[in-house]
């Protein structure tokens, strides 16, 4: 008895001969025709499937060879150091986050937020730090692990120092730390220009406006409580929605055209120090699209000596990250015999890089010297 080549079911020769191989080479072409195309259009099994990915992925990598031009070289950097976990599934970022964690005790775990993601959901948000809570406690405690409970928020393009709680009720009590103000935070920021003078304070009310010749788009602006007016300093009428708003800042590192700045925000209002910056101090933060320009919704215009140091023509501005870190955060004892603890969370990797470029120095050790030590049971 033998069988076909063919991988058809149920066919089988007994005997040889040329009659029976003409009638079997007549038969098999059609048979192993079918069997093949039901082979297709089975769904892929997992091993199947991950090999037609890989070979896609392999394919568009043959496709796309690196650009000799230095500023799409230089394009194409930012985009990968700015858009590594946006876009992966859920399983993978909370992996991430769970690598570079900065503090992990029995009440808190304190992650280093990367930039370009949002804390929670919203219109067109695929991926959310809120989302991942659920996975990264299983991470850490196993799959029977309750999620963890987010504690703050911060901004969709900020990075740093993000405060997680295991209990509901220890999130409460760090949002009531943060709510009146007993948590002191520290933010580092690279500026287009120099503030003067290099370190002050300011105190500025904020409120929200539709931009102008901008219908439905809205932004945080100043509403002072001054006016110069013939050389005077006058009180005016302050704007009755406008919101208490003041921001210490201190000049770490300077060239001619940007600075490294620390900031404390004393108050926490929506996007304050990036409007302190830009409208209070003419100083806008690298990378801020939104704030650089009252009146204009567009890429950040910048002169032409900052854009020769970042290796960019104005025409790609736009792929500019926000450069504006939560650097450290220092939360009060949350029980009676335990002390204060504070974290410090190291800038993403496209941060350094504007710094080397922009010739500004990160601070030295001495400067922080003692944060770094109050740090117990870091992780």
């Amino acid at each position: 008895m033998a069988a076909s080549g063919c991988s058809a079911p149920g066919l089988w020769v007994r005997g040889s001969g040329p009659c029976l191989g003409s009638l079997f080479n007549v038969f098999s072409k059609p048979l192993c025709s079918a069997a093949a195309a039901a082979a297709a259009s089975r769904p892929l099994d997992a091993q199947r499937l991950a090999e037609k990915l890989r070979a896609q992925k392999k394919q568009q990598k043959t496709k796309e060879p690196a650009p000799t031009n230095p500023v799409q070289r230089r394009v194409r950097e930012l985009v990968r150091f700015t858009e590594q976990l946006q876009r992966v599934h859920p399983n993978v970022l909370a992996k991430a986050l769970s690598r570079g964690i900065v503090h992990q005790d029995k009440d808190l775990v304190v992650i280093n937020k990367p930039y370009g993601l949002p804390v929670h959901g919203g219109p067109g948000v695929q991926l959310c730090i809120s989302d991942i809570l659920p996975i990264l406690a299983k991470i850490l405690h196993g799959h029977k692990a309750k999620p963890l409970h987010l504690c703050h928020r911060l901004d969709k393009e900020t990075t740093g120092v993000m405060v997680l709680a295991w209990e509901k009720e220890v999130a409460h009590q760090v949002q009531e730390l943060f709510r009146t103000r007993q948590v002191t935070k520290k933010y580092w920021a690279i500026t287009v220009r120099v503030p003067v003078p290099e370190a002050g304070v300011v105190d500025i009310p904020i409120v929200e406006k539709e931009a102008q010749g901008q219908q439905h788009h809205h932004k945080m602006t100043l509403s002072p409580s001054y006016r110069m007016d013939d050389g005077k300093m006058v009180r005016v009428r302050s704007s009755r929605n406008a919101h208490l708003a003041v921001t210490q800042y201190q000049v770490l590192s300077s060239s001619l055209s940007a600075a490294l700045l620390e900031l404390q925000p004393v108050t926490g209002i929506k996007h304050q120090l990036r409007v302190h910056l830009s409208f209070g101090l003419d100083c806008p933060i690298l990378g801020d699209h939104k704030y650089s320009d009252w009146n204009r919704l567009a890429p950040q215009k910048l002169a032409a000596g900052i854009l020769k140091k970042l290796g960019l023509q104005q025409s790609k501005a736009r792929h500019l990250p926000l450069h504006l870190h939560a650097c450290q955060l220092t939360l009060p004892a949350l029980q009676p015999q335990k002390e204060e603890l504070t974290l410090l969370c190291k800038p993403p990797r496209y941060f350094l890089n504007s710094l080397r470029r922009l010739g500004l120095k990160m601070p030295s050790r001495d400067h922080s010297a003692d944060e770094e030590a109050a740090q117990p049971g870091a992780q």
